[in-house]
């Protein structure tokens, strides 16, 4: 009969869940100082922007492409579709409980401790393994940059990394150590910065897409899906790493001027942003080029104004374009792993220095320095490929569970203050997470070992550190069951 009892307390204790109430009444509070309230809507809608637009069309398109032929056009918005369900959930979410947890905080609050755990764990998943895969792809937009405009490069021992030709990404660890430098500057600086090269990088798109849709051949179209639905669905899974970083902006809940306002509009607004650019740069990219060539190259869209302007200058400012658009990605997304970090010390579930605030800078600065050295370690000395799917697994289980907690929330807490209320309830959560399901089934065993590991791990480090420290169970709160 003990251990049944103990089994019961166990159970009560895992599903115990933060009341949203109080998760948004602690918001901006942390060790030693609060963040400041200073980022306006289009300030939080280019931060999601910034932290999206140039992973998939600078990194992504030349692997996704020999997947799917010319039809990863209809990839891109598969995963856009997929992304979108999931984003009307996050600006629910986003918009009742405005902090910087995102779904982790959002999972607390409806599916309880170890579900907010597990989703957390696979936000560091989402966050840091992402911003390190972007700033392997920074390396070689460099050397496209100094190619054109100097006809030199850096040697590959220091700009790819080990096993992909090279010994160390140098160039992926210094982008990573210019983000931490802004970050720890303030948020406002920060902000300020990556408004600024959002529109430049979009600027530089809109020049990609002139130039090559001058040299658009409807031959490159056909046939259009060479390898049918079971091509796209499975560059759609990859691709789907392109739109990691549109719910940046819930990261941001704690510095936000009008956060309930603010932030659902963010996120629809980023995810419509990048959708229509990431579809014309790539019906523009397969028109111009041969989908079979469009996977020779990581800087493919280089490759592409290479061969439409003959290797003329329009393929530096592509290139430059591209060094400033993984710039503001890994700025952006480094961001958001650090909010992550603050929210989960918050609640005693990682140790308290990461929530530890600068009462000068009002940023969260030992945190902001763990993230960017094992960022930059991770960086210069792991390959693009598995970080880009592993990444994808990560962020389409959290993407689920943030459709379940709408629908929990909604039956638990269902007269809570919603600034937005997700269209067509339950079928939009419902597709959110049936849509999540299916991108993550489509991704290789490879990938799916890697996330098993990954979950291992996080479990034991949960019940090695997170059970014991929990300032929720150490209140002696027995929360809200379902």
């Amino acid at each position: 009969m003990s251990d049944v009892v103990r089994s019961a307390g166990l159970v009560r204790r895992l599903t115990r869940t933060k009341s949203a109430e109080r998760i948004a009444a602690e918001g901006g509070h942390g060790e030693g100082g609060d963040l400041r309230r200073s980022m306006s809507l289009l300030q939080l809608t280019m931060f999601s922007v910034g932290a999206t637009l140039g992973t998939g069309i600078f990194v992504v398109l030349g692997e996704a492409a020999p997947l799917a032929g010319p039809a990863v056009v209809l990839s891109f918005v598969l995963a856009a579709v997929t992304a979108l369900f999931s984003a009307l959930s996050y600006a629910e979410l986003a918009g009742t409980i405005p902090v910087s947890g995102s779904s982790y905080s959002y999972a607390y609050a409806t599916l309880g401790e170890l579900v907010a755990w597990v989703c957390g764990w696979c936000l560091l998943l989402e966050y840091g393994v992402s911003v390190s895969a972007v700033a392997v792809g920074w390396g070689q937009y460099i050397n496209e940059f100094l190619n054109g405009l100097f006809g030199v490069q850096l040697p590959d021992a220091v700009s790819r990394p080990p096993g992909d030709g090279g010994m160390i990404n140098i160039g992926a660890m210094i982008v990573v150590a210019i983000a931490a430098i802004l970050l720890l500057r303030g948020t406002s600086e920060s902000a300020k910065v990556n408004t600024a090269m959002v529109l430049v990088k979009i600027g530089v798109l809109v020049f990609f897409c002139a130039v090559a849709f001058t040299a658009f051949r409807a031959g490159n179209l056909t046939p259009f899906a060479p390898m049918g639905m079971a091509g796209v669905s499975a560059a759609g899974a990859k691709v789907f790493f392109s739109y990691i970083g549109f719910d940046a902006a819930s990261t941001a809940g704690e510095e936000a001027k009008h956060p309930r306002r603010d932030l659902p509009l963010a996120i629809i607004f980023s995810l419509l942003i990048v959708t229509v650019v990431y579809v014309a740069v790539g019906l523009a990219a397969v028109g111009a080029m041969p989908w079979q060539r469009l996977g020779t190259s990581e800087a493919s869209l280089a490759a592409v104004l290479h061969q439409v302007t003959k290797g003329s200058w329009s393929a530096v400012i592509l290139s430059a374009g591209a060094v400033i658009a993984i710039a503001s990605v890994v700025l952006t997304v480094m961001y958001g792993q650090t909010r992550i970090l603050f929210a989960m010390a918050r609640d005693g579930l990682v140790p308290r220095i990461f929530a530890k605030v600068s009462p000068r800078t009002q940023t969260p600065v030992p945190n902001t320095l763990i993230v960017a050295a094992c960022v930059a370690l991770l960086a210069g000395f792991v390959p693009l490929g598995r970080l880009a799917d592993a990444t994808s697994i990560g962020t389409l289980c959290a993407f689920a569970i943030v459709n379940v907690g709408v629908i929990v929330l909604r039956r638990t807490k269902p007269d809570l203050p919603r600034t937005f209320h997700a269209p067509l309830f339950p079928l939009t959560p419902v597709l959110g997470f049936g849509f999540c399901v299916y991108l993550m089934v489509k991704l290789d065993g490879v990938t799916w070992i890697v996330f098993a590991v990954w979950t291992a791990i996080g479990l034991a480090a949960y019940f090695g550190y997170g059970y014991r420290h929990s300032r929720l169970a150490a209140a002696g709160e027995k929360g809200v069951r379902r």
